[in-house]
C-alpha cells in the first residue's frame, strides 16, 4: 500500500482547497453541500442518482478531502443514524421507489430519522422484542414501546423492528418497517441522560400507520434486513476519535502544567503517543482493507470490521476523554453539565470534557455492548465456541 501523494492525490488537494476559498464560508449550508456533492467531495460512495457522489474507493482522496473540510471548518456530510444507518439500508434491502424517496433527502437533512429498536424488554437481546404491526389493508398498524431511542423528539420518521408473525420462532416473523412521527398514534418521552442533556427517548406506539410501501424487505425478513444495518451502525458509533484526539492535543499544547505547557510533560506525552499509535493503527489498517477491496480482494473477514472498529473506537474514547478530564482539572468536573455540549470536536468548550466522558460510557453500549462485539469477534471471527453458559436460543445474532 503505497501512501505517498502521487500526482493525482496532489492536485485533488489543491482542487479541494480552492472549492473551499470558493465555496465556504456560505450563508446557506444545505446549497452548499449539494455543491460539494457534485464536484464528488461528498457522500463519495452513494450512487449518483440518489443524490451521491458516486466516487470509486479512493481511502486517501477520502483523507484529503477530510482533512480539507476540517482545517476549513466546512460542513462535511451529516453525520448520523440517516445517512450512516438508513441510506446503506436502503440501497441493500430496500426498493428504488423507497431511495428515490428518502435518499437525497435524507442526505441533505431534509428527512431526519431515528431508531426503533431497544425495548424496555429487548435491549442486547433484540430477538425478544414485542412491539408490533398488524396489516390492515394497505397499511400497518403499529402497538408498542421503544426506549433509548436517540432523537426521537425531533426526528420526522422511526426505522425499526416489528413483530408481524407472532406464532414463528423468535428471530423470524419480524418487519423491518420506516413509520411517520407525525401522527396522533405516537406519543414521545424524552429521558434526561447523566450528562444532562435529553438525546435519549421513550416512543410508544399507539394504532400508529404506516404504508405497505414503507416496507423494507420481505414481511417477516426484517431480521436480515437488522444485521446489516448493525453493521452500518457499529461503523457510526466508531467516526469521532480523531476529532476527539485533535481536541486533546489542544488541551495539552494550552494546559499548564509545573509551570510548562502540559504537552512537555514526559508521562503525558507518552500516554498521547500510544493513543496516537493506536488510532494511526486502526487509520491504516482501515486504508489496506480498503485498497484490497478496490484492488478486487476484499477481506473474507470485512463483515467483522465494524464490529472490531466499533470496539476499538468506543475503548479509545474512555482513554482520550479520561485522559481529557485529568488535563483539565478538578475544576472541570464541577462545571454544569446542562450547558456542556457532548461534542468530540469541541470537548475544550467549559464542561465539554465530562459531558464527553459521560457520553463515552453510553456510546459504548449502542450497537452492542462490548462483551456483545467480543462474542462475535470471538465465535465468528476467530472460530471459538459459543459461550456454554448462554443459551443457543437467547444469543443475539447480531
Amino acid at each position: 500500500m503505497d501512501l505517498e501523494f502521487g500526482e493525482h492525490h496532489a492536485r485533488l488537494r489543491d482542487e479541494v482547497e480552492a472549492f473551499l476559498t470558493a465555496n465556504w464560508p456560505s450563508d446557506d449550508v444545505r446549497a452548499f453541500r449539494r455543491k460539494a456533492i457534485d464536484v464528488g467531495y461528498l457522500y463519495r460512495h452513494f450512487p449518483a442518482v440518489y443524490g451521491g457522489s458516486e466516487q470509486p474507493a479512493d481511502p486517501m482522496a477520502d483523507d484529503i478531502i477530510e482533512s480539507a473540510f476540517t482545517a476549513a471548518r466546512a460542513p462535511q456530510g451529516i453525520i448520523g443514524q440517516g445517512p450512516d444507518m438508513v441510506v446503506p439500508t436502503l440501497l441493500m434491502s430496500g426498493n428504488d421507489a423507497q431511495r428515490e424517496r428518502f435518499i437525497e433527502p435524507t442526505l441533505l437533512g431534509d428527512i431526519s430519522w431515528c431508531q426503533g429498536y431497544s425495548e424496555p424488554t429487548a435491549g442486547s437481546d433484540l430477538a425478544s422484542l414485542r412491539s408490533k404491526a398488524e396489516l390492515d389493508g394497505d397499511e400497518w398498524v403499529v402497538n408498542g414501546h421503544k426506549i433509548w431511542t436517540s432523537d426521537a423528539d425531533t426526528s420526522d420518521w422511526m426505522f425499526g423492528l416489528f413483530r408481524t408473525e407472532p406464532d414463528q420462532p423468535r428471530h423470524h416473523g419480524i418487519t423491518f418497517l420506516l413509520i411517520p412521527m407525525d401522527q396522533p398514534g405516537i406519543e414521545v418521552t424524552p429521558i434526561q441522560s447523566m450528562t444532562g442533556e435529553t438525546e435519549f427517548c421513550e416512543v410508544f406506539l399507539t394504532d400508529a400507520r404506516t404504508s405497505i410501501d414503507c416496507q423494507v424487505g420481505e414481511r417477516g425478513g426484517g431480521w436480515g434486513v437488522s444485521r446489516n444495518l448493525l453493521v452500518h451502525e457499529r461503523n457510526l458509533m466508531g467516526f469521532r476519535t480523531q476529532q476527539l484526539f485533535e481536541s486533546m492535543l489542544e488541551l495539552a499544547r494550552t494546559r499548564q502544567m509545573n509551570g510548562a505547557p502540559a504537552i512537555e510533560d514526559a508521562g503525558v506525552r507518552r500516554s498521547l503517543i500510544e493513543i496516537e499509535g493506536e488510532l494511526l493503527a486502526a487509520k491504516y489498517s482501515r486504508y489496506r482493507s480498503l485498497t484490497n477491496s478496490a484492488r478486487g480482494n476484499p477481506d473474507p473477514n470485512a463483515a467483522l470490521a465494524g464490529v472490531v472498529k466499533k470496539l476499538h473506537a468506543s475503548t479509545m474514547a474512555k482513554k482520550l476523554t479520561q485522559l481529557g478530564l485529568d488535563l483539565a482539572g478538578a475544576d472541570e468536573g464541577l462545571r454544569a453539565q446542562g450547558d456542556a455540549s457532548v461534542d468530540l470536536g469541541r470537548a475544550n468548550e467549559p464542561g465539554g470534557w465530562t459531558a464527553n466522558y459521560l457520553f463515552t460510557h453510553s456510546s459504548a453500549i449502542g450497537g452492542g455492548a462490548p462483551n456483545i462485539q467480543r462474542n462475535i469477534i470471538g465465535e465468528r471471527g476467530l472460530g471459538l465456541p459459543r459461550d456454554l453458559r448462554t443459551p443457543k436460543e437467547s444469543t443475539p445474532s447480531t
